[in-house]
């Protein structure tokens, strides 16, 4: 027999050896002993036949793990770019709800107030051509600014205008009041910017702040809350306190405890490289700080601190 068919028959053999390791395999490397030996193959000869078959079974395997690596990591490498696409879509999604909001913000502000004004006007003039105040006329008045001061709430809630207009201190400083008026507690703002910042960071920071203020309304039975907002070189810092019932963080960043919205409050503050730090503790309050960094062109001359 040819050697080189009797070092495939060899291969072959071992290859199915290494697999099932059953009793017919060795039957057949004994068979192909025989062979070697009619054909004149000494012991070494076997031996350097041995390890031929071995180290091409070896390349082999190499070869095939490799490929279930490359497969492994093109799987890996393709949902990691699908992921990245769809935290894309999302935020482009988001930056649109956002805008809508936005939209539909300034027509409750600007136009339902012209209507509602409107309004108003005709009924003082009903009112002036009574010849006595009538009670249903009053009703009417007081429905009205019922009616107002809750296009007001919705339209802030929805997207300030107040933060459009006149910057991030005023719009907490809005909100804060009408949180406390809802919940009975105060809320103090305290703090300066000096100045107007980028859009996407008043707009992030005014929602993580309501965020947490929906919290403690929620959970925190707190009896206090405090906002404090400055601007410390090119980071900007704000911290919600409150001295409520607290909880535990670690909970809520493994996912055992939801609904506090913390970590789609990191995921937010991640777009713009700001860092978020949340202590608290049973009984002893809770504490969230957020920093800001802010490029130079975020801050505008026209100061909106106050």
């Amino acid at each position: 027999m040819a050697v080189a068919e009797l070092e495939e028959r060899y291969l072959a053999a071992l290859g199915e050896h290494l697999v099932s390791g059953e009793e017919a395999s060795l039957q057949r490397a004994y068979e192909i002993g025989r062979t070697a030996l009619a054909s004149g193959v000494g012991i070494f000869g076997m031996a350097a036949l041995h390890h031929e078959a071995l180290a091409s079974i070896l390349r082999r395997a190499e070869i095939d793990e490799a490929a279930r690596l490359d497969e492994s990591l093109s799987a890996f490498e393709m949902t990691h770019r699908e992921l990245g696409d769809t935290i894309a879509a999302l935020r482009h999604q988001n930056d649109l709800l956002e805008e809508q909001a936005r939209r539909i913000a300034h027509a409750l502000h600007d136009e339902a107030s012209q209507l509602l004004a409107s309004v108003h006007i005709g009924v003082d003039e009903i009112a002036c051509e009574l010849p006595t105040a009538d009670q249903r006329v009053v009703k009417l008045r007081n429905a009205l600014i019922g009616v107002e001061t809750q296009l007001r709430r919705l339209s802030h809630e929805l997207r300030p205008t107040m933060l459009d207009d006149l910057g991030l201190i005023p719009a907490l400083a809005f909100l804060a009041q009408g949180v406390s008026s809802r919940i009975g507690i105060p809320i103090d703002v305290e703090g300066s910017i000096g100045g107007r910042l980028s859009p996407a960071v008043e707009n992030v920071a005014y929602r993580t702040v309501q965020e947490a203020l929906t919290n403690v309304a929620r959970h925190a039975r707190a009896t206090r809350v405090t906002i404090s907002v400055r601007r410390e070189g090119n980071l900007l810092h704000c911290s919600i306190q409150d001295d409520g019932i607290g909880f535990d963080p670690d909970r809520v960043w493994s996912g055992a405890a939801r609904g506090l919205g913390l970590i789609g409050m990191r995921e937010r503050l991640a777009r713009l490289g700001a860092t978020l730090e949340v202590r608290s503790r049973a009984d002893a309050g809770t504490r969230i700080a957020i920093a800001f960094p802010l490029a130079r062109t975020h801050v505008d001359p026209v100061d909106s601190g106050r």
